[in-house]
């Protein structure tokens, strides 16, 4: 009796063995697998971004670098027909920076900022309650280096294949060549991602003035 247990385990472990070697890996998560919010409240699926290169930016009309979005609308001018779609999410997480309701923020950036990139829903960008893209985003393995968001205007390149592949700091201007040149690497295909996590840029921004208190 003992043998035959033995033998009805021993068939057991190795079909155990037999499926786990044939189980695939866990599927690395991308852009794809995320979405934010519009202001009508309407959920807008990133998936539909497939393809594209997208810039991600978490905005905030009252900061000091609030003079890079004109800089980021030409950038979106520029570079829509090779493929580039930015995002703008806003956010008051550091400083109070942002307007207090989305109706407000809606009128901002489309009547007296005059941007023609998607603006989302208002939300948190920062530690554990954070939106779950910006942990997509800053995590050290799936994401880019430089852990959580710093201050207003980070922004994270994603390439074609929904990989963030590119974090610049809130005083990386898309205006400077250098940020332009590391675009179109992306949006050409040859930019590499650096081991580490691709950071690109200068020492986080959360001591300058633009704390507003």
């Amino acid at each position: 009796m003992k043998s035959c247990w033995r033998i009805v385990l021993g068939i057991l472990l190795c079909s155990q063995l037999a499926l786990a070697a044939t189980t695939p890996p866990p599927k690395h998560k991308s852009l794809y697998d995320y979405s934010l919010v519009g202001f009508d409240g309407k959920e807008i699926a990133l998936s539909g971004y497939k393809g594209k290169v997208v810039l991600i930016v978490n905005l905030a009309s009252k900061s000091i670098y609030s003079n890079q979005i004109a800089a980021l609308e030409e950038l979106q001018k520029t570079y829509a027909d090779k493929g580039l779609i930015l995002i703008g999410i806003p956010s008051s997480d550091f400083g109070n920076e942002e307007l207090p309701d989305n109706s407000a923020i809606q009128k901002y950036y489309k009547e007296t900022a005059h941007i023609s990139f998607p603006v989302v829903s208002k939300a948190c960008v920062r530690g554990k309650d954070a939106i779950p893209l910006v942990h997509f985003l800053t995590d050290p393995k799936e994401g880019t280096a430089g852990g959580d968001i710093h201050w207003n205007f980070t922004k994270f390149l994603i390439d074609r294949e929904g990989k963030p592949v590119l974090r610049f700091e809130a005083d990386s201007d898309p205006a400077d060549p250098e940020f332009r040149v590391k675009l179109e690497q992306v949006l050409n295909g040859t930019y590499k991602k650096k081991e580490g996590g691709g950071k690109e840029d200068n020492a986080p921004s959360g001591d300058d003035d633009d704390d507003g208190g």
